[in-house]
């Protein structure tokens, strides 16, 4: 979408797609050239793309990352990345750093596993195969499980119980090779190499990453900045986008 002589490439969060941007991209003037895309095994994509050893690795969705920026000839793009996203352009970024100019993070964390008494990241291993387990189980209730888990429990209910049905419409063939990915990756140690400035937007409440792994982002990427929003959830473009927008703007302006 646009015309301008910035490009901003979209990239959604596990279990969610392209839509999930729709309430923060309007506020983007003519001077910008938006890009939004599904990964493979997401939203409206070609599932029949799929691999599901490529992307057990998130460098594998950093790949289709790369391969949008390829087929469309992109250079000194700016990525804003939600959740996952923000690991996965980091790892596009790494590959190939000449593409990018500026790294977006909203609600990132490097690595969602407890690792005492250095790193707690949220959760422990076993809890998190229970989760994956769950969609074995029962995929619907997983669902109705995480997502007001990931949205925030006092956030809109149209806005959770939209993520549920993003959670429920994509086939668990999919959805839980990147929600194993995305809960069992450890990313800490490419935080030091990244060279981009680089965004840092952290809720004040969120179940899924804490300020503290805000702050320990901060700490490791040298060339970043940390925003803490004071709002509930770990989707700050849905539900405050006016906020990401103001940061947005003060960064990239500075």
């Amino acid at each position: 979408m646009g015309t301008g002589e910035k490009t901003l490439l979209f990239a959604h969060g596990f279990g969610c797609d392209q839509q999930m941007w729709r309430f923060l991209t309007p506020k983007f003037g003519s001077e910008y050239q938006l890009i939004l895309f599904d990964y493979v095994g997401s939203g409206k994509s070609d599932y029949s793309a799929f691999d599901e050893n490529k992307y057990s690795s998130l460098k594998g969705y950093a790949q289709d990352v790369l391969d949008v920026c390829e087929c469309l000839n992109l250079q000194d793009v700016i990525f804003f990345g939600h959740s996952v996203s923000s690991i996965i352009g980091m790892h596009a970024a790494l590959i190939s750093p000449e593409t990018f100019s500026r790294l977006i993070m909203v609600c990132p964390s490097p690595c969602f596993l407890n690792f005492p008494p250095d790193y707690l990241g949220g959760f422990d291993r076993e809890d998190l195969e229970e989760l994956i387990n769950l969609m074995d189980k029962n995929y619907i209730g997983w669902a109705n499980y995480l997502a007001p888990l990931v949205m925030g429990q006092n956030s809109d209910k149209g806005l959770i119980d939209e993520l549920g049905a993003s959670f429920c419409s994509t086939d668990p063939k999919y959805s839980k090779t990147f929600a194993k990915t995305t809960f069992f990756s450890d990313d800490r140690t490419y935080l030091s190499q990244i060279s981009h400035p680089t965004l840092i937007l952290q809720s004040s409440e969120d179940n899924l990453a804490s300020v503290d792994i805000g702050k320990y982002m901060n700490t490791h990427i040298k060339n970043s900045k940390l925003e803490i929003i004071k709002a509930h959830g770990h989707c700050l473009h849905m539900t405050d986008p006016d906020k990401v927008y103001e940061r947005f703007e003060r960064f990239v302006t500075c």
